[in-house]
């Protein structure tokens, strides 16, 4: 009896191979079909949480994570045009796939459920070109111990980040190599008009110690004590409060900038079904109800309360003038203005 069982356990795991052959598949590539690269800027300690759903409920599709942060991910994506390495974006600023759908990468899909998800979190068009999953957002990350050491007010406003007691004392994401700092950048420059707005970043420059190629990094240094102020976004605000560190989440009275997280499929000869079931899966209930957990403001609805040290209405927080469209179309303008002026101040690149 045991050696028939030990015969149907190995026919049941060969059975599968012997019919991809007869049927004149070769193996390598039925298992390269189940194999994609998906390239995202999230957060690795989100990707820990989220990515084992997939997992658990896809066993057979095996996904290689590109993560970096939203310049360097977005300028990959842009440098292999011609000869497109991703299968999938997932978790990039929309910001960056307009301006890779300008280019004409991103390849049209309507992932299931997509009826879920609020008009203002996907692209207007049927199919659409991308769609959200959740909105991140402008934060300073005050250190205060730091801060009574140095006897310093806290800031509460953009506007207290340009008085003279903070020079030195304040750290930010490079523009050109982070998400956060571009929407930062842009927001401001929306907020104010330009003019005023680039001699905002002008004295804010003056205040800055250095700019760092990591949105949360900010947080990071700023939690560790190297820096007092972290100009950072909320996910990493609070999730480091919440851990205990010495940090304040400030969210400015003015308003916060703020960008929509969103997901595509990659324009390539060949597009994979495990790619679009990855996408179905990436706008699902129970990974929504994830991103919920790290963003009060997500693209369909949950049940999921507001994390611990939000504003009590996090929407009203946003900047309502902030426009993606206008900051995706002047995107290479901006950061090359931005480069020429404050990039001396720019930690070398590892």
């Amino acid at each position: 009896m045991r050696h028939h069982r030990k015969l149907a356990s190995l026919a049941a795991f060969f059975l599968p191979i012997l019919l991809l052959v007869g049927l004149g598949i070769p193996l390598a590539i039925a298992q390269a079909d189940k194999t994609i690269n998906v390239y995202t800027a999230l957060e690795d300690d989100q990707i820990a949480v989220y990515l084992p759903l997939f997992e658990k409920e896809h066993p057979d599709i095996k996904v290689n994570i590109v993560r970096d942060s939203t310049g360097v991910v977005t300028a990959k994506l842009l440098a292999e045009k011609d000869n497109p390495q991703a299968d999938v974006v997932w978790g990039l600023a929309a910001t960056s796939l307009l301006v890779a759908d300008q280019q004409g990468m991103l390849e049209p899909y309507a992932p299931a459920g997509l009826e879920r998800i609020l008009p203002e979190f996907r692209d207007k068009r049927n199919p659409p070109h991308w769609v959200g999953i959740d909105t991140y957002f402008s934060a300073f990350c005050v250190n205060t111990v730091e801060l009574n050491k140095r006897n310093l007010p806290m800031p509460t406003s953009w506007a207290d980040l340009i008085k003279p007691e903070y020079k030195g004392q304040i750290v930010m994401s490079n523009p050109a190599s982070s998400g956060t700092g571009f929407l930062s950048v842009a927001t401001l420059l929306q907020m104010k008009g330009e003019e005023e707005g680039w001699k905002y970043l002008d004295a804010l420059h003056e205040n800055i110690a250095q700019y760092m190629h990591s949105g949360s990094k900010p947080c990071r240094v700023a939690g560790a004590g190297e820096y007092v102020i972290g100009i950072s976004f909320d996910f990493r605000a609070i999730r480091q409060k919440n851990n205990g560190e010495p940090i304040e989440a400030v969210f400015p009275s003015e308003g916060s900038g703020w960008e929509v997280e969103a997901n595509a499929l990659v324009k390539k000869a060949q597009i994979k079904d495990a790619a679009k079931t990855f996408l179905d899966w990436a706008i699902s209930d129970a990974v929504m109800q994830e991103y919920a957990k790290s963003f009060p403001v997500t693209a369909a609805k949950t049940s999921v309360p507001i994390p611990a040290g939000y504003p009590a209405d996090p929407v009203a927080q946003l900047f309502p003038g902030n426009d993606l469209n206008w900051a995706a179309a002047n995107r290479e303008r901006i950061l090359k203005k931005w480069t020429e002026k404050y990039d001396v101040k720019s930690e070398p690149r590892s």
